[in-house]
């Protein structure tokens, strides 16, 4: 089992999310709960789709920082 990033942001009326190793796989939900699980369902489904495609699946990057930087 790989275990993938996401990105969480806050849109307001909910939280969105994107995963770094794949290219439009994003998703939606109320909490943060709701999003992470929706996010896990869509990496599924976004891999099942690559595989029947004939493409590699990417490893999950090894290492990720955030910071946050005043500008």
């Amino acid at each position: 089992m790989n275990e993938y990033t996401i990105v969480i942001e806050d849109a307001g009326s909910n939280f969105a999310a994107y995963v770094l190793d794949f290219d439009g796989c994003i998703s939606t939900g109320a909490t943060i709960e709701e999003v992470t699980a929706n996010m896990r369902e869509a990496i599924a489904a976004h891999i099942e789709v690559m595989i029947e495609h004939g493409e590699d699946v990417p490893e999950p990057m090894p290492f990720v920082m955030t910071k946050k930087i005043a500008v």
